[in-house]
């Protein structure tokens, strides 16, 4: 489950977000609960911390594969992401 980390990566927000593009992922492991996939990580949440979880979306001549191993067929990927508080 170590390639989701490449599709789904889940990060602490800094205090200075436009340094978010520049941070390493939270350390974890994914599994899937029926059909939900769900993140453990490795060090606790901090309660009253921001964290989020950027999505890479696929191109349409990608493959999940492609963003694993980092190649990705035009331009910069896109992302959503979702900011949470535990």
């Amino acid at each position: 489950m170590a390639g989701w980390q490449a599709i789904l990566p889940v990060y602490r927000m800094p205090a200075d977000t436009d340094m978010k593009d520049y941070l390493k992922p939270q350390p974890g492991k994914y599994a899937f609960n029926k059909d939900v996939l769900v993140f453990f990580a490795d060090t606790p949440f901090q309660k009253h911390k921001q964290y989020f979880a950027r999505y890479y979306r696929l191109h349409d001549d990608s493959s999940v594969w492609d963003l694993i191993k980092g190649k990705w067929k035009r331009g910069t990927p896109q992302y959503v992401e979702c900011i949470f508080t535990p």
